[in-house]
């Protein structure tokens, strides 16, 4: 019975740290507010908080942690005939599922992050955790392919910029409409992209399906070369 109570009270003290902070941030603004400024409104000791979070930038992303965790884990627990590309894509929605829990506090911690340089930075280091472990996930699949590595970098950057583009379309409209439906889109581009398929209703209004770009270039080019070089001439076009 008494384990049953620490484990029933420590979510709730949890949670309440974590409303206390976010209450104080829109109130005082996020430097202004101090950790002694948060276990005050919750009302508990410093130690505490700190049992929870190891810094206040912590408590801005209580979730990551365990979605991280949960992530590997369904990862772990792919099949070998499972498609790689679909398994990471099937990962990756679980972090969307995370922010639609409480599109609320979701869109209170976007907005705080786009105005304090210091989360934009902490958010950039749980984005670059997340790429990597879908890649090296993608890396052990395709450890047999010459251009594993290679393929398993990129396509991971692509699942997590399609991700992200879904999530921030999402989070600056409030929290509203479906951000489910919104990752869906933005993965289901990335997988019929690489795997060669047509992607019905992905391209503007007036966009020619048979406008290619080529670029010729040396191999020891630096891809971010290439890149500027693809952009020029669509500028151009």
């Amino acid at each position: 019975m008494g384990t049953a109570s620490t484990n029933s009270t420590k979510p709730a003290m949890r949670d309440s740290l974590i409303a206390a902070a976010f209450q104080l941030f829109l109130e005082r603004g996020y430097e202004q507010t101090t950790v002694d400024d948060i276990v005050t409104l919750a009302g508990v000791g410093r130690r505490s908080f700190f049992r929870y979070f190891p810094s206040k930038e912590d408590v801005v992303f209580p979730d990551h942690e365990q979605s991280l965790a949960d992530m590997t884990e369904f990862l772990a627990a792919s099949a070998d005939t499972d498609d790689p590309l679909v398994r990471i894509c099937d990962a990756t929605r679980l972090v969307m599922r995370m922010y639609a829990e409480n599109p609320t506090f979701s869109v209170q911690r976007y907005r705080l992050t786009r105005e304090v340089t210091g989360l934009r930075t902490y958010e950039l280091s749980v984005v670059w955790r997340y790429e990597k472990t879908l890649g090296d996930y993608l890396r052990t699949r395709w450890a047999d392919r010459r251009d594993g590595t290679l393929r398993a970098n990129v396509v991971a950057a692509s699942v997590v910029a399609a991700h992200n583009h879904a999530l921030r379309h999402w989070l600056r409209s409030g929290g509203e409409g479906d951000p489910l439906a919104e990752v869906d889109r933005a993965l289901e581009f990335v997988r019929a992209t690489w795997t060669g398929e047509a992607v019905e209703g992905a391209g503007g209004p007036g966009e020619d399906a048979e406008d290619v770009v080529v670029v010729i270039t040396k191999r020891s080019t630096p891809m971010w070369r290439v890149v500027r070089e693809v952009e020029s001439s669509l500028g151009d076009s």
